[in-house]
This record gives C-alpha cells, sequence and structure tokens, in this order.
C-alpha cells in the first residue's frame, strides 16, 4: 500500500509560494507513488480542504508555511514544519523527512473551543514564532493596502485636486482609497494580535493599531502594538479562571477591555512615543539616502531580494508598503523593480538562449515573463534551486544595477502593486518612462549573466561527460 502523506501550504502573501509548493510536493509523490492531498491556505481563502478522515489515515502530516495556522485539527500527531520555499526547493526532502519522522513535532491537544482559548501553539515562543505572527499580519494587511493605493491612483485620472471636488466620482475614489490607506497598521496590528492569542486578540490589535496610527508610530508601532495585544490577551486568556458557568462573559467581556485597556495605556505612556521618535528618524534617514546615497540604498535592496521572493523579500516588500502611509514613494518603485527584474531576465534567457535549457525549463520561462511583469517574482525558485550560482548572482546584479538607475532618476510609485500594468493608471508613477528603462536594463543585464554563466556551467558538464 503505497504512503499517504497530507498538507498544508500557507505562504505571506498567498499567492505564489503557497500553490508552487504544493504542486512541487504533489509532482515529487507523484514520481515516488504516493498519495498526498495538499490543503492550500492562500489569498482566496483555504481550497482542497483536509478532512478529518484524511488527517486520520495519514502517515505524515506537512505544515509547508510562513505563517501561524489553525494547528487544532492535528492535535495528537506529529508534524514536520517548514516554510514553503522549502517545499518548493525541497519537496523530496521536505516528504521523506516527515515520513521518516525527522524533525516533526507533536502538535498539543485542542483548546476549549467554546471559550475562545487560543490553541497552545499559537503563541509559539522564539524569534520564529514571532516573524509568523508579523508574517501573517502583513498577508492581511497586502490586500487593504492595494485597495487603498489603487483606489488612490485611479482617483487621480479625473485630475489631480480630485480631493477637493466634492459629490464626483474622483472624490469618492480618493475618499475610499484613503480610508483603505489608513486601515493599514490597524489591520496589520489586528491580525498580528489574533496570530498570537486567536480571536480574542481582534479587539486589543485593532484599537493598539489605531492608537500606532494616531500617534505616528507607524509599520513599527503597528508590530509593537500587534504583538503587545497578542501576548497580553494570550496571557489573560490563560491566567485567568472562571467557573464553567460564566466562562462565556471571559471573551465578550473580560478580555476585551481588560487587554484593550492593558495595550492602550502601554501605548500611550511607555513605548508609543519612543516608536513614534524611532519611525520619524526612520523615515528621515531614508528619504536622506534615496537622495545622498541612492547606490547603497540599491545594493541594500538588491541583497535583501536574494532570496527571490521568500521571507527577506516579504520583509523588505512590507517596509515598503509601510512607508506608503508615510507618504514615502522611491523605496516603493525600487522595491517592486527588483521583484520585477528577476523573473523577466530568466524569461528573456530562456527565449534567446533556449538551447541551455531543458524543454520543461523553457516552458517554466516563459511563465516566468508575465509572473514579472506582474511582480511575482517565484517562478525564479525553482531555476535557482537547481543552479544557485548562475541564477541568483546575475539576479542580483541586474537587481543593483535597475534600482540604481531607478532611485537615481528619482522614481516615485505610490502604489503597492500591480507591476508594469500600474503604466495603465495615470499619476501612479511620477517618471513612467525611467522605471520602465530601469527594469529593462536590469532584466538585460540579468539575461546576459545568466546566459554566459550557463554556457560556462554546460560546456563544464559536456567536458564532464565527455571524460
Amino acid at each position: 500500500m503505497s504512503k499517504k502523506i497530507v498538507a498544508i501550504t500557507s505562504c505571506v502573501t498567498g499567492i505564489a509560494h503557497t500553490y508552487m509548493a504544493a504542486e512541487a510536493m504533489k509532482k515529487y509523490a507523484a514520481e515516488k507513488g504516493y498519495e498526498i492531498h495538499v490543503e492550500t491556505q492562500g489569498a482566496t481563502g483555504v481550497e482542497n480542504a483536509l478532512e478529518p478522515d484524511d488527517i486520520a489515515s495519514a502517515d505524515a502530516i506537512v505544515f509547508a508555511v510562513d505563517k501561524a495556522i489553525d494547528e487544532s485539527r492535528f492535535a495528537g500527531r506529529n508534524v514536520l514544519e517548514v516554510t514553503a520555499d522549502a517545499a518548493l526547493k525541497h519537496p523530496d526532502t521536505t516528504i521523506e523527512d516527515a515520513l521518516a519522522g525527522k524533525g516533526v513535532k507533536r502538535v498539543e491537544g485542542a483548546a476549549d473551543m467554546s471559550t475562545d482559548q487560543p490553541a497552545p501553539a499559537a503563541a509559539a515562543n522564539g524569534a520564529k514564532g514571532v516573524f509568523q505572527h508579523v508574517m501573517d499580519g502583513v498577508s492581511h494587511m497586502i490586500p487593504v493596502v492595494v485597495a487603498g493605493g489603487i483606489l488612490t491612483a485611479l482617483s487621480f485620472c479625473f485630475g489631480l485636486d480630485v480631493a477637493n471636488q466634492n459629490g464626483t466620482i474622483g472624490w469618492a475614489l480618493n475618499a475610499m482609497g484613503g480610508i483603505g490607506l489608513g486601515l493599514m497598521i490597524p489591520v496589520f496590528s489586528a491580525f498580528i494580535a489574533s496570530s498570537v492569542a486567536d480571536r480574542p486578540g481582534f479587539v486589543p490589535g485593532i484599537i493598539g493599531g489605531m492608537i500606532a496610527a494616531n500617534i505616528g508610530a507607524g509599520f513599527i508601532g503597528g508590530i509593537v502594538s500587534g504583538l503587545l495585544a497578542g501576548y497580553i490577551t494570550f496571557y489573560l486568556n490563560k491566567w485567568i479562571k472562571l467557573p464553567v458557568t460564566l466562562n462565556g462573559l471571559k471573551p465578550i467581556l473580560i478580555l476585551p477591555i481588560l487587554s484593550t485597556a492593558a495595550v492602550g495605556l502601554i501605548m500611550y505612556f511607555v513605548v508609543g512615543q519612543p516608536v513614534a521618535w524611532l519611525t520619524a528618524a526612520l523615515n528621515d534617514l531614508l528619504t536622506n539616502s534615496v537622495n545622498s546615497a541612492p547606490l547603497l540604498l540599491s545594493l541594500i535592496f538588491s541583497l535583501m531580494y536574494l532570496d527571490l521572493g521568500g521571507a527577506m523579500s516579504h520583509v523588505l516588500y512590507a517596509f515598503a508598503v509601510g512607508l506608503l502611509g508615510e507618504g514615502i514613494t522611491a523605496p516603493m518603485a525600487a522595491a517592486m523593480l527588483v521583484g520585477m527584474v528577476p523573473p523577466i531576465g530568466l524569461a528573456l534567457a530562456t527565449i534567446v538562449r533556449g538551447k541551455l535549457w531543458s524543454e520543461d525549463e523553457r516552458a517554466a520561462g516563459k511563465a516566468c515573463l508575465l509572473l514579472g511583469l506582474s511582480f511575482i517574482t517565484e517562478g525564479c525558485i525553482p531555476f535557482a534551486a537547481s543552479y544557485p550560482l548562475e541564477i541568483i548572482l546575475s539576479t542580483f546584479v541586474g537587481n543593483f544595477v535597475g534600482a540604481s538607475i531607478c532611485l537615481v532618476s528619482g522614481v516615485t510609485l505610490n502604489a503597492p502593486h500591480g507591476g508594469l500594468f500600474l503604466l495603465l493608471i495615470p499619476g501612479v508613477i511620477n517618471n513612467p518612462i525611467a522605471w520602465v528603462l530601469s527594469i529593462a536594463v536590469g532584466s538585460i543585464v540579468s539575461c546576459v549573466l545568466i546566459i554566459a554563466l550557463m554556457s560556462i556551467r554546460r560546456k563544464r558538464e559536456a567536458k564532464k561527460s565527455a571524460a
């Protein structure tokens, strides 16, 4: 009888890694004759949901996730937890380790859901747990920012002074966009808190986020308020014991009041103002760096994108999105560029020198072109896993060149997503010609280097085969 594996995949944005990791594991399982069922928790919600019978009959369970998920269904089972990126790059190791029980953890018993008690694993300890909670907040924040940013950008199709044209469509779009961007920090904070403490963390998280936004603590303040709200609520829920007949009061009365009051007082009187000062200082430093040290900033952005859509790339993107709320838009132009250049450059390399690649790689390369134009980098990852030196080095150089041109040219971009299709919306990019030129030059540099390095690699492989 073949082995049966069940898995959950979920990445920060829920757009690429979630589905690519699932496909990679399915492909390997098919090659080995294993039965596999993968539940994807992406941007459109849960798909191919695992049933209790699937979980009960599984020989191995894999969580390929970059953020906290509800583990209560798996209580008492051994689970291998890896990143979505790891499952995408190494589906063989991931599945075989899960079957062998290597590196697995045991999921603790389910919590009492009647009192909205968060599962014990929700408030994971250590830096990894904190990072996952923050990334969960980012994943929920991104659609809010995208909606707000694009609606604001669309409003400028009706003129640059639409904010003063009361009662017009442009005015309404601008108002909706402003409301969306204003919700960025509260939503971010609320879902960080919910990731830590489940539903009871939402109320103190969103109110703490509103406080962070109002006092100018910005993106960093949202992280602080979200983590404060989550951990305070988690431990209050754990420590407060009530008779069974009064348990219903805890999630709707006691926890919201106590946790919100605690978070609010700490934000107002302890950490809020120092974080606001830190945010202002960082914003000033970044604004000055765009003008005085664009090459250094380009180097930092390119280095942070070495993982081609992985965890560090998401940190950079979240940072750039947070700055949009502060009205600092040049970093977003560079951040989007370094996410577009690698897949476009790789696609060009597979088209220009097709003989360097297998048939499957040529097909994947063509798909990378559309992904790159849409600001989705993850199509590069299978290539980077197979040819790390050639792909990572080439795309790094291309990103550095492209980002340098972009920042030196003073390009700004006030929408958080959309890729090259943002050119269809007037006013989103202050200098669209310079931005497109930056992307084109960076992509061509990447393409040329990939072809050169892959040619050397293929010649070396041919010599080894002939020897």
